[in-house]
């Protein structure tokens, strides 16, 4: 009876461990056939990996919202300009991505200038992670969540969803907005647009039926849409789509194969430029200018508000994200203010979090400058940085004072400006141009102002 009760025991290991060699077998068949059927638009096994690692890696989702906003908190306590650097990056090319950063240099070409005053600003700060953002709306469903390599959060929008912030409400012929995008798509010709759109529609909740299964409709009057997807058929080239219409009638309708997120190394975050200027539109990828149309938006049309449509994937595990939305309103006169009335303020030069280190976006703005400059030899400037009230007033000066350096030397290594016809200065908080309550009100407080000597 004894060796009966061994042998059976010996009998279910033996069935036990095969039963473990089988199943994983299955498993692993099942998902190389899964792994093969989704990259059948690809049709290589590197470009999968990669893909298939970005999905994995790219969504932290931290579920208790009170334990992020209490680190958030114990951070700004700890001085050094707390949000002031945090906001400053968060909401401008990039967040805190510590991933490689473009170079100053590759920025030669940029010639994008952020508008003049910040009238919109949301890094979705104020809202809690796994929350829909409660100043936007939406015809369907959305969620913030944590990429990797970024401390502000981001906005993963839904399928075939429209979805725009309430807080804009009338845009003049001039303004600027800017935009960090990310994805988490495969590389496929059928992965559809994220779409920015602009309308004069006041309210665009209450014209949802503008909007069907599909996207804008072809009766959508005084409206603008840029699309921008992830690549070309080949998966190898990013691809953008700009169309425009007035009174229900198609102006424009092209697409353009160059850089959207395929350049680099087929990096899935860019940051996106947009420049209005009348009818005029312009349109840049991280620095690469996409899009100048000189006659984008029919003559005299007045666009009230923005909006982005997802008509992306209909894979459930990938997804569109947006966050960091800056919009400005107003056409920088660098030249006249500099000259004629002794001053010009910029919103427009970026720095890293709690650093003097000047990003790389902020290279049109610097080539204005240098330009005004150049022109005018006999003019000497006093450089001031400013920041908000976010940290403790003693950082904040020594920064200001650091950026207001790191600015002098810019012009003078990158533009050939002859530093003994600039100083500098830092004011930190103490000199606020609007009340440090709002979003907005602290990007414009985050400024640099050149005054002539």
């Amino acid at each position: 009876m004894k060796r009966v009760f061994v042998l059976t025991l010996f009998l279910l290991f033996v069935w036990g461990l095969k039963a473990q060699i089988i199943d994983p077998r299955r498993v692993a068949k099942r998902a190389a056939e899964n792994r093969i059927n989704r990259q059948i638009d690809k049709g290589i096994n590197k470009g999968m990996d990669k893909a298939e690692e970005g999905i994995e890696n790219a969504i932290k989702k931290d579920k208790n919202a009170s334990q992020e906003k209490e680190s958030t908190n114990k951070s700004k306590k700890k001085g050094g300009s707390g949000n002031d650097g945090n906001n400053e990056v968060d909401n401008n090319q990039g967040g805190n991505s510590t991933s490689g950063s473009p170079s100053f240099s590759s920025y030669g070409k940029f010639d994008f200038v952020p508008g003049e005053k910040v009238i919109a600003f949301e890094d979705f700060s104020q809202d809690a992670l796994g929350d829909f953002p409660a100043k936007w709306n939406t015809n369907g469903s959305g969620e913030l969540v944590k990429l990797n390599n970024y401390s502000s959060k981001f906005l993963k929008t839904e399928k075939q969803t429209v979805f725009y912030p309430e807080f804009i409400k009338s845009l003049p012929e001039n303004f600027t907005v800017e935009f960090d995008l990310s994805s988490t798509l495969e590389y496929s010709f059928y992965n559809g647009f994220m779409i920015v759109g602009f309308t004069n529609e006041p309210n665009v909740g209450a014209k949802w039926s503008l909007f069907n299964k599909y996207g804008r409709k072809s009766d959508t009057k005084n409206t603008l849409e840029v699309g921008f997807h992830p690549t070309g058929a080949g998966g190898n080239r990013g691809m953008t789509l700009l169309e425009s219409f007035g009174d229900g009638n198609q102006i424009l309708d092209s697409e353009d194969e160059q850089s959207a997120f395929a350049t680099k190394g087929n990096k899935t975050n860019v940051h996106v430029s947009i420049w209005r200027q009348k009818s005029r539109i312009r349109v840049y990828i991280d620095e690469q200018k996409i899009w100048d149309i000189p006659r984008a938006f029919p003559d005299g049309s007045k666009v009230n508000s923005l909006y982005f449509r997802n008509n992306g994937s209909e894979k459930e595990d990938q997804a569109f994200f947006i966050s960091n939305l800056r919009v400005a309103v107003g056409a920088p006169d660098t030249r006249n203010k500099l000259i004629t009335e002794g001053k010009f303020v910029t919103t427009g030069i970026l720095f890293d979090v709690n650093s003097d280190k000047i990003k790389p976006s902020s290279y049109g703005v610097l080539k204005d400058i240098a330009n005004v400059l150049t022109e005018n030899e006999d003019i000497k400037v006093k450089i001031v940085g400013h920041t908000d009230s976010d940290g403790d007033d003693a950082s904040n000066l020594a920064l200001s004072k650091k950026r207001a350096e790191s600015v002098k030397k810019a012009l003078s290594s990158q533009f050939g400006i002859n530093e003994k016809r600039m100083t500098t200065d830092g004011m930190g908080e103490s000199q606020p141009v609007s009340p440090n309550t709002s979003p907005e009100g602290k990007a414009n407080n985050r400024r640099v102002e050149f005054i002539k000597q």
